[in-house]
């Protein structure tokens, strides 16, 4: 359907498509969805009819003169206002690649990653039945059927997958157990606070730090930030010294 398809016609003025995609869109995501629909659009081209018929008879009968609409516009203005010059002071600026290449040299520690590693799990509460899992997982039962058949963790659903998770993150039985025992072998039951576990470790990735590659974005928008932030601050203290401030805290 073409964007500027005019939808409603109200006194002369047109709705179009586009107006309607505008208004759905600002809704945010999860409102959004109700208006996707054929019948959903209908209501909201309704809307800006409705709002387009207040406007003209807002209008009509001068509401735009009255000195509390006066006010209120100022106050709008104001804010518009403020942050259309916020908005022009900060634009324009960028990151080098050299600034780039300088803040990850000087912040390497930043971009170091832990050993990790992604393991399931099966959770029982005693270390008989456990022992009863082991012996069914080495006789052929796969270790994903057993995790839905016998856990006791929510993670039995995606048979015991735990995903990846870093040293420092499990209970430290877990952990020491995780990451001492080979990919794809299986622990003997480990016992913690929730119980007995059984874990399969799928795969180990050694401490690492991040590649320039990998982080670049990141460090240019962090370089970014700075340096608004710098300008802003510079610019207010200066007009902070120009005009009259007095705060009374």
């Amino acid at each position: 359907m073409e964007e500027n398809k005019v939808l409603a016609t109200v006194n002369g003025k047109e709705i179009t498509e586009q107006e309607v995609h505008t208004f759905i869109n600002g809704l945010g995501p999860q409102v959004a969805m109700q208006f996707q629909s054929p019948d959903g659009i209908k209501k909201v081209v309704d809307e800006l009819v409705n709002q387009e018929v207040m406007y003209l008879d807002a209008i009509e009968n001068k509401l735009d003169e009255e000195e509390t609409f006066k006010a209120e516009l100022e106050k709008v203005k104001e804010f518009v206002l403020k942050q259309y010059s916020i908005n022009k002071l900060l634009s324009n600026i960028s990151a080098t690649e050299g600034e780039v290449s300088k803040f990850y040299e000087d912040n390497k520690e930043q971009f170091k990653m832990p050993e990790s590693a992604r393991a399931s799990h099966i959770l029982v509460e005693e270390e008989e039945k456990a022992k009863e899992i082991v012996d069914e997982i080495n006789g052929g039962l796969s270790f994903e059927d057993a995790a839905r058949k016998y856990s006791i963790c929510p993670s039995k659903d995606n048979g015991g997958d735990l995903g990846e998770f870093t040293k420092g993150k499990m209970v430290p039985e877990f952990e020491e157990a995780a990451f001492s025992i080979e990919e794809g072998k299986l622990s003997e039951p480990v016992k913690t606070q929730f119980g007995y576990h059984i874990i399969k470790v799928q795969y180990k990735k050694e401490a690492s730090t991040r590649t320039l590659e990998e982080v670049k974005d990141q460090i240019s928008q962090q370089i970014v930030a700075m340096k608004q932030q710098e300008k802003y601050l510079n610019k207010t203290e200066e007009l902070r010294n120009k005009y009259e401030v007095k705060i009374n805290l």
